[in-house]
């Protein structure tokens, strides 16, 4: 593995680098398709799908972030590194992400729905019997892991391996976090995109929310206690954060898994990756780098994305492995 060089040391830098950062991604020469997936009766979830030139080595699933979508800077670098070296890619959308807030019913997404990652990748494995790796992304790194962990033995029927980076896997410190006044930016984003979605979703289908609750969300933890807990039977953002953050599923994932981390991430505690499972859990490979921020990894020379790079060479390395 190329080890990573940074080109910023400062946690900060690093992340809004990664999200800012221009992708390119060749939809001439990898044509995307838009698919639709029904998940449930009044649920449909929407992936654009590319395949590469010849056969496909295996189906790529990728799952972003939080207020995400398939067209995180992250997701299209990766897309275009893995269809060069002949995987088909799927970039998926959580529910009402990536303009589908009219397609998603009364739902929104949370950390820990994994049933609609599930439908997608039985349905691909249906339709091409190939391996199916999942790579999630921060928020979408803790659905991937919660998903793996949840299947346990039975996941090898569906998932070949999991990759998840820069992943909260301990939600409720991860939101005490973001209170952090130097995560003010980060917050404050969240929040305001948040919000953004339940005046919409609530204008496409009235009744679904109580908008008055809206003045009182200041934070993350607020709109998760009000929106996020009621809308799935939570109760509260305590029992949500307790009850769908990985880290209790780490000990019971039976595939190859890869999970990484900088040690700097603004977003995540260090603590919450002293977890029992990293020596316990042969499955999981623990990768960390000294700095990176929150979905950064911008490498200081070429290739820019080291992110790619790392998570390609180890779905080859398994790809190799199972042929053996």
């Amino acid at each position: 593995m190329q080890p990573f060089i940074p080109l910023f040391r400062n946690p900060h830098l690093a992340t809004a680098a990664g999200n800012f950062w221009t992708r390119k991604l060749d939809e001439i020469r990898f044509p995307v398709r838009a698919r639709f997936f029904q998940t449930e009766p009044d649920v449909q979830i929407l992936v654009h799908s590319q395949q590469p030139e010849g056969s496909p080595k295996a189906e790529l699933i990728l799952v972003h972030g939080l207020e995400g979508s398939s067209q995180a800077g992250y997701a299209r670098s990766l897309t275009q590194a893995a269809l060069e070296q002949g995987y088909a890619v799927h970039r998926f959308n959580m529910r009402s992400c990536g303009g589908t807030e009219a397609v998603c019913g009364r739902t929104l997404y949370h950390s820990g729905q994994t049933s609609d990652v599930l439908a997608v990748a039985r349905q691909l494995v249906l339709e091409g019997g190939r391996p199916v790796y999942l790579a999630g992304f921060s928020l979408g790194g803790n659905v991937v892991l919660k998903l793996g962990g949840e299947l346990g033995d039975n996941a090898r029927d569906v998932i070949a391996g999991i990759c998840a980076v820069s992943t909260p896997i301990d939600l409720a410190a991860c939101v005490r976090m973001l209170k952090k006044p130097s995560n003010y930016i980060y917050a404050d984003r969240f929040v305001r995109r948040l919000k953004e979605r339940i005046r919409l979703k609530e204008r496409l289908t009235p009744g679904s929310f109580e908008l008055a609750d809206l003045d009182q969300v200041k934070t993350v933890y607020d709109f998760d206690h009000l929106f996020t807990a009621k809308s799935f039977g939570f109760g509260t953002a305590d029992n949500y954060y307790a009850t769908q953050s990985a880290n209790q599923f780490l000990e019971r994932i039976r595939v190859p898994c890869l999970m990484i981390h900088a040690k700097d991430d603004p977003l995540i505690p260090a603590e919450v990756y002293d977890h029992a499972a990293f020596s316990r859990n042969s499955w999981i490979k623990l990768l960390t780098v000294e700095h990176g921020g929150h979905l950064g990894f911008i490498a200081r020379g070429k290739p820019r994305f080291w992110l790619d790079g790392v998570i390609l060479a180890w779905v080859e390395q398994n790809i190799a492995r199972g042929a053996d």
